[in-house]
Order: structure tokens, then sequence, then C-alpha cells
């Protein structure tokens, strides 16, 4: 799971869909960015890190349960 992905759209007050409609995708591809299950495109991290300001290599950093199972 990114935590730090998640934890920044929950701050924000944002839902997995509205995250999924800002960025012009369906929902379960984000759920999927978000699970860690996918990586995603470039162009999604650059929005995600101009939506938060943070930095994209922050946002997708993984938690260590799922950074072991890969």
């Amino acid at each position: 799971m990114r935590k730090n992905l998640q934890t920044a759209r929950k701050a924000a007050g944002l839902t997995q869909q509205e995250m999924a409609d800002k960025l012009g995708i369906g929902l379960r591809h984000y759920k999927k960015i978000e699970s860690g299950e996918t990586l995603g495109s470039i162009e999604i991290w650059d929005e995600l890190e101009d939506l938060f300001s943070v930095h994209q290599r922050v946002l997708r950093e993984m938690s260590p349960d799922k950074a072991d199972s890969l």
C-alpha cells in the first residue's frame, strides 16, 4: 500500500472516486495505483505531485509490509 499517497488524499478531504475524476482515470485504476498493484503513468504521478505539493518519489513509497512481498 502507498500510505503516503493515501494519507495525502485523505488530508485533502478527497475520496478515491474524486481522485480518479481529477486524474481523468477510472476508479478501479486509481485504487490499483494507491494500493500498489500498478505503478501508473509518469503523467499521473506528475499531477499527483502538483496536487499535493509532495514529491512523487515520496508519494510512490510502499509501506514496508507491501514492499516485502514484491
